[in-house]
């Protein structure tokens, strides 16, 4: 069991201890480097760049450097530089367009580092210059263009910013990548409040013309319908006297049929009218002295056995 204590012991020191610490006096030593992905170094020895190693992995520094690997680390300096991909974003850049309207550009671009000894020593800040250069070139060339061309070409506003951005950036050893024109908008507030209002009021003037076109169609509709259905309704005024007539010509032919049919007219019009009707058993000898008093045509009595019908005036014969 000791034994097997003293050798666990003996690893654990060995690996966690001795093991990174005589690794990193290796690599203060100068004997080799590790680089990251993504990241470039660049090894600089009294003012003389000696070495740029870019590629990631581990690389040994005694054929690169020679000698002066054991003293790169003490007496020279060794620069990690980010190859990453970076972006910014320069928000309203002041531009008037052809119109001498106040607009602002918003403008979105991508930046890398293409020369790692020229990004350290030919600008003092490269990231700075490249957005003042992008700032610059966007106001230069997208200035004085159409409002109109300002709003809509987003496009080829980017690629001409880019074009004449790139050539000067890479001489900084900062290259420029993407570049997209992503907001344009107005910069004086009292032209947006007019802009909006006209707006508005643009809106509410369609909103009334298609209201009134809606309401004229459905006014041009409703009056063809209502002149269609008149035009067929007097078709039919006209054609009823002449349906009756030859009805009543069919029916004529025949007395009986003729006859039934008036009696049957009579009674339907007795019965719709407002006339009063009385009633009075046949033999009564009250119905003379009623008539001849004048009740026949305010008083009614029911009929207490077989009755006759009696009017008060006689029914009106059908036309």
């Amino acid at each position: 069991m000791i034994p097997f204590l003293v050798a666990f012991f003996a690893s654990f020191v060995g690996f966690s201890i001795l093991v990174p610490f005589l690794f990193g006096i290796t690599r203060l030593l100068g004997i080799y480097a590790i680089v990251p992905e993504r990241r470039c170094f660049v090894y600089v020895l009294f003012g003389k760049v000696l070495a740029t190693i870019d590629e990631p992995g581990l690389h040994f520094l005694l054929p690169r450097l020679g000698w002066r690997a054991f003293i790169v680390n003490w007496l020279g300096n060794r620069h990690v530089l980010d190859m990453r991909l970076d972006q910014e974003y320069l928000r309203s850049q002041p531009v008037n367009s052809e119109e001498g309207a106040p607009m602002g550009i918003g403008i979105w671009y991508e930046m890398f580092i293409s020369d790692p000894v020229a990004y350290l020593f030919k600008n003092a800040d490269p990231r700075g210059s490249l957005s003042a250069n992008v700032s610059n070139s966007t106001v230069r060339c997208l200035s004085n263009l159409p409002l109109n061309a300002m709003l809509i070409n987003r496009h080829s506003m980017s690629s001409t910013v880019r074009a004449e951005v790139s050539p000067k950036s890479h001489e900084w050893g900062y290259r420029l990548g993407s570049v997209y024109i992503r907001k344009v908008h107005f910069r004086d507030v009292a032209m947006i409040r007019q802009i909006e209002s006209k707006v508005v009021n643009r809106l509410r003037q369609v909103t009334s013309a298609i209201k009134q076109d809606g309401a004229n169609q459905v006014s041009i509709i409703a009056s063809t319908a209502e002149r269609r259905a008149a035009i067929e309704f007097a078709k039919a005024s006209a054609m009823r006297p002449e349906l009756v007539g030859a009805a009543l010509e069919e029916v004529s032919r025949d007395p009986e049929v003729a006859s039934a049919l008036f009696a049957i007219l009579e009674t339907q019009k007795a019965l719709a009218g407002n006339g009063r009707i009385t009633l009075m058993p046949p033999g009564n000898p009250l119905l003379a002295q009623w008539l001849a008093a004048g009740f026949g045509s305010t008083s009614t009595s029911e009929n207490t056995g077989s009755a006759a019908p009696t009017q008060s005036s006689p029914p009106q014969q059908p036309r």
